[in-house]
């Protein structure tokens, strides 16, 4: 649920990346429950444009959602009077409302309206608790974001309350990220705001709030390369959790300040990463090491990975490195992509990894002298 806005560094090397690639099976709408469901629960529910007169319905759909959870409370006519007209509030402000309907009933919303620049907002998508689980959220999260794709949208953003966990974990799977500050509305609730986004295409640099709310895209994208064995310093299969407690040693790092984290979307989904591991000795403030670079297997080949690198480059040359090394599985297809970026190999090491039969493989080294008039 999404009670309301966000702003997110998003390096658009979006150019770079090839846009009309297939999404995988995760993002595609459920199919329908099937025609001639007597039972209104089970009957699929309709989406259509909404209208000030289902003032009455939306309200109510709102307040059961928010009974869910103890101390919010709800003041139409005091907080939030637009919801008398609410087509016609978001129509005034260049927005669309829809509806979805079972049987005659309210049981979903969501709306979207002009941010800033190209950035739009996602705004106040309710689901009811009976349809929980169903698929109904996302098919309401595609017709909005399809919407803001279509009127020149490179970036969504969105606000959901605190209290709202099952939110998150929805907005997180769709690869939304946290971006900035809370906000504090300072309503009769008490209500505090965590801020989303996602570019549909591009790079940018994860924070350590970021970073944890990417995790379980991140874990996805890293459980997908080890089980098509790349190097990625698991053997397959990868247990889950350790996935994840991988990613939270990352966010930690970042936290710290010891790492810097980029994520990669196309058609947005979060689909790639790539990590800078700053150098710690006191000798070496001008060097970095490239690492755990990945596109998710369905996203290959829409230069994300060129996208990516070349954007850590140049957060490399903001943290004032100038001397990146990296190291790369003999005969895997990175190893093309650095020296198609002007990567220099240093030399092999035999038998340097594993690959998932257990037999050892080579590894060859690179590295790479940055300046500050660079432009991969």
């Amino acid at each position: 649920m999404n009670r309301g806005r966000s702003s997110f560094p998003v390096e658009e090397g979006g150019r770079d990346i090839q846009r009309g690639h297939e999404l995988p099976p995760s993002r595609q709408c459920p199919p329908p429950s099937g025609e001639g469901a007597s039972d209104r629960a089970a009957a699929s529910p309709v989406l259509r444009p909404g209208c000030d007169t289902d003032a009455k319905s939306i309200i109510a759909l709102i307040g059961t959602c928010w009974s869910q959870y103890p101390g919010i409370c709800m003041d139409v006519d005091g907080e939030m009077p637009e919801l008398r007209a609410l087509a016609s509030y978001y129509a005034a402000r260049g927005g669309a409302l829809w509806i979805a309907e079972s049987g005659g009933d309210v049981v979903g919303m969501i709306a979207i309206r002009p941010h800033e620049a190209n950035r739009w907002e996602i705004c106040r998508l309710y689901v009811h608790p009976s349809r929980h689980g169903g698929g109904l959220g996302h098919h309401l999260l595609d017709r909005a974001e399809a919407h803001a794709r279509s009127a020149g949208a490179d970036q969504l953003v969105l606000w959901t309350d605190t209290r709202f966990e099952r939110a998150h974990h929805f907005y997180e799977k769709r690869s939304y990220v946290r971006s900035g500050p809370l906000r504090v509305l300072h309503d009769i609730s008490n209500s505090l705001e965590f801020p989303y986004a996602k570019p549909f295409n591009g790079v940018a640099v994860l924070d350590a709030a970021a970073a944890a709310s990417a995790e379980p895209r991140l874990s996805d994208i890293l459980s997908a390369c080890a089980a098509e064995d790349a190097d990625v310093a698991f053997l397959p299969p990868l247990n889950p959790d350790a996935a994840r407690g991988f990613w939270r040693g990352i966010a930690k790092e970042v936290a710290g300040g010891i790492r810097v984290l980029l994520g990669g979307w196309v058609e947005g989904v979060l689909c790639g990463t790539v990590t800078l591991a700053l150098a710690g000795a006191e000798n070496q403030p001008h060097r970095a090491d490239v690492e755990h670079l990945m596109v998710h297997p369905c996203h290959r080949g829409t230069g994300l990975a060129r996208a990516m690198m070349s954007r850590l480059e140049q957060e490399a040359l903001r943290s004032g490195r100038t001397l990146l090394t990296l190291d790369a599985r003999a005969g895997d297809r990175a190893e093309h992509l650095y020296r198609s970026m002007a990567w220099k190999e240093a030399g092999v090491i035999p038998g340097y990894t594993l690959r998932a039969d257990y037999t050892p493989a080579d590894a060859r080294l690179f590295w790479k002298a940055l300046t500050h008039g660079d432009r991969v």
